[in-house]
């Protein structure tokens, strides 16, 4: 039998490959809506980040999060972030 490929992204934090379900994407929309997409299937421009506030805090931090959107994050946005990660966090 063939085995199945498991698709790999890297997160823009840690900048370590993970399996992609095992991450979440934040998602930029036609809109400029920044968001966190749990299903992974939100339409626009993504960039994957582990499920842990290190990341997305390292991610911030570097820029990397605003290179992979080509967009700067406003301070309002990244504060919901924050609360969207924790949420994800706490299950």
């Amino acid at each position: 039998m063939k085995t199945k490929k498991i698709p790999t992204r890297i997160c823009v934090g840690c900048r370590e490959p993970k399996e992609k379900r095992s991450m979440i994407r934040v998602v930029k929309n036609a809109e400029n809506d920044i968001s966190l997409d749990d299903t992974g299937r939100k339409n626009g421009r993504g960039a994957y980040i582990c499920k842990k506030m290190e990341c997305l805090a390292a991610a911030l931090k570097s820029k990397g999060l605003e290179r992979s959107l080509k967009t700067a994050i406003p301070e309002e946005v990244i504060k919901s972030l924050e609360e969207e990660m924790r949420r994800v966090e706490a299950r």
